[in-house]
């Protein structure tokens, strides 16, 4: 089957009401510590909350861009901002510097970012422009310190695990290409092997995130859907959203059954850009991790 002739898989949607659309949504995250979905808008300079219990709607600004936060075990997250990595406290709102990865690179952005098993968070750096080849990827320790593990990305993007911890996925957006790691338990990484070339018309891979049966969804920035990958690379499904521009996407609820994905209005002009949307998939997520430090 190419990849012109696979049909949408039908799924029950939802648009989440909210006062507000994304300018550039991304790096959705569910806490059930909290019981409720975060996410961010990167341009917009936000942090998102969804109260998955009453469907309360908050947010929160940031004194620069911001291109992800995750929880912390110690309560509070590890957020990057354009600077570097910060701690962040909502109530009341707080941010403290940890490190700032690219001090000499001063075009350059945190993008999006994952927690492994061991609380060891996955980061990667990109140009503001999208355009040369500047970013690179990095892994915050649970000591604080930071290590540079990979470089040469345009649009570093959608870092995420498989289930059994061995393998990571890892994207270039601008060159339409997911990488994939092999990871050591000391958390150093084997050769990068392309994992997936996307065609033209799939638009370009952005966020991604893995399924309890092993399935990787990726969201198709420029191409409206998302869709679910098999280890060996074959694209088992795919799911269409009333947006073009998505960029994210994360299961979440005590059953991790209810997938939320982010979308961006920046640029386009369409009802749907920039919310947020809740897909029945039929699958269900991996339990989250925290940051470990």
């Amino acid at each position: 089957m190419t990849a012109t002739d696979m049909r949408p898989t039908l799924a029950t949607l939802r648009i989440v009401e909210r006062p507000r659309r994304d300018i550039l949504g991304e790096g959705p995250v569910w806490c059930p510590q909290d019981q409720a979905l975060y996410w961010v808008d990167i341009i917009g300079q936000k942090v998102n909350r969804l109260a998955l219990d009453d469907g309360a709607i908050s947010d929160w600004d940031c004194p620069e861009m911001i291109g992800w936060l995750l929880p912390r075990t110690q309560g509070g997250f590890i957020a990057g901002l354009k600077s570097g990595f910060h701690t962040l406290a909502l109530d009341p709102f707080a941010l403290e510097p940890i490190h700032a990865p690219e001090p000499d690179r001063p075009g350059n952005r945190m993008n999006d970012a994952c927690v492994d098993a061991r609380g060891r968070i996955w980061a990667g750096t990109m140009q503001m422009d999208g355009q040369g080849a500047g970013g690179h990827l990095y892994r915050l320790e649970t000591d604080l310190s930071v290590k540079r593990v990979d470089e040469g990305y345009h649009i570093a993007n959608g870092p995420t695990i498989s289930g059994d911890g061995t393998t990571l996925y890892h994207t270039d957006s601008l060159l339409g290409r997911v990488y994939r790691f092999a990871i050591g338990p000391d958390g150093e990484l084997g050769p990068r092997e392309t994992f997936l070339q996307f065609p033209e018309e799939w638009g370009s891979p952005d966020g991604m995130c893995c399924d309890s049966a092993g399935g990787i969804w990726i969201a198709h920035w420029g191409a409206g859907c998302i869709s679910r990958f098999l280890p060996d690379g074959t694209r088992e499904r795919f799911i269409e959203l009333p947006a073009s521009q998505i960029t994210k996407c994360v299961f979440a609820g005590n059953n991790l059954d209810r997938m939320f994905v982010t979308s961006a209005a920046d640029g386009v002009d369409e009802t749907h850009a920039g919310c947020l949307f809740e897909v029945d998939t039929g699958f269900t997520g991996l339990p989250p991790h925290s940051f470990a430090g």
